[in-house]
C-alpha cells in the first residue's frame, strides 16, 4: 500500500498533512481511552509489540510493487483483534515510521499518505467489529464470516484511499485507470488469506492459557 514516489508531488501532497492529523487524531483517542481503561503500560507494551510486527509485515514479509502502490500483508485486523486500536494503530505509524527511516527514505515523503491509508480504514474496521461482532462473543470465537467482514472493510479501505490518492494526483487517464485496477485486483486477494489467518492465530491464542489475563494483549481476545 506504499504509494509510489511521485504520484502526488507539489502543492496537492499538502492535502496529505491534513488527512494524516486527522488518522493521528483518531490514534490519540483511542490511545487515551485505552490508557484510562488499561493503564500507560499496557499501551506501550503493546505498542512495541504491534510495531515490530508492522516492520516485520513491511521489511520482512514478501512484498510486490504493483500499479501504483505495492502489494503487503499488513494482517491489520489481526493486530486490532489481538491488541485493540490503539495499539495497532500506533505499530502502524511506528512501524511505517522505521521501515521509511531506516530502509526506504524514498518513501518519507509518502508517509502522509501512508499513515492515511493504513490507519482510517483500521478505525472503520472498529466500527464494523462493534455491530457484527455481540458484546458476549470473546474474539477467539469470532467466525470465518465476521473475520472475512473485517478484513473486507481493512483490505478495501487501503484500496479505495490508494485509488484516491492517484486519481487525485494523476487524473483519470486510461493509463492511471489501469495501473490502480491491477493494483486493486491484486490487493483484493489479501482479503482471502487473511480471514484464514487470522482464526489460525486466533486459535493459536485460544491454547494459551496463561495470556488470557495478559495486559498485552486486547481483553475482549478472550473476554
Amino acid at each position: 500500500m506504499h504509494i509510489e514516489p511521485g504520484v502526488v508531488d507539489g502543492a496537492k501532497i499538502v492535502l496529505s498533512y491534513a488527512t494524516a492529523l486527522a488518522a493521528f487524531g483518531f490514534s490519540a483517542k483511542a490511545s487515551i481511552d485505552m490508557i484510562k481503561k488499561n493503564g500507560l503500560m499496557s499501551l506501550i507494551g503493546r505498542s512495541a509489540l504491534t510495531t515490530v510486527f508492522v516492520f516485520i509485515f513491511f521489511q520482512v514479509m514478501p512484498h510486490h510493487a504493483v500499479g501504483v502502490s505495492e502489494v503487503h500483508f499488513i494482517l491489520g485486523s489481526t493486530l486490532f483483534l489481538m491488541f485493540g486500536p490503539a495499539a495497532a494503530s500506533i505499530g502502524l505509524l511506528s512501524g511505517l515510521l522505521m521501515q521509511g527511516l531506516f530502509f526506504a527514505p524514498i518513501d518519507l515523503p509518502q508517509y502522509g499518505m501512508n499513515v492515511t491509508t493504513l490507519l482510517l480504514p483500521l478505525f472503520a474496521m472498529s466500527v464494523v467489529a462493534r455491530r457484527i461482532i455481540s458484546d458476549n462473543t470473546a474474539y477467539v470465537d469470532i467466525s470465518y464470516k465476521q473475520a472475512l467482514k473485517l478484513s473486507l472493510t481493512y483490505q478495501g479501505g487501503i484500496v479505495a484511499w490508494v485509488a484516491f490518492w492517484a486519481f487525485y494526483g494523476q487524473g483519470f487517464g486510461a493509463e492511471n485507470m489501469a495501473s490502480v485496477a491491477t493494483f486493486g485486483l491484486a490487493y483484493m486477494s489479501v482479503v482471502l488469506l487473511e480471514p484464514v489467518l487470522d482464526l489460525a492465530v486466533l486459535a493459536g491464542a485460544k491454547s494459551l492459557n496463561r495470556i488470557k489475563n495478559s495486559s498485552l494483549f486486547e481483553a475482549r481476545l478472550f473476554h
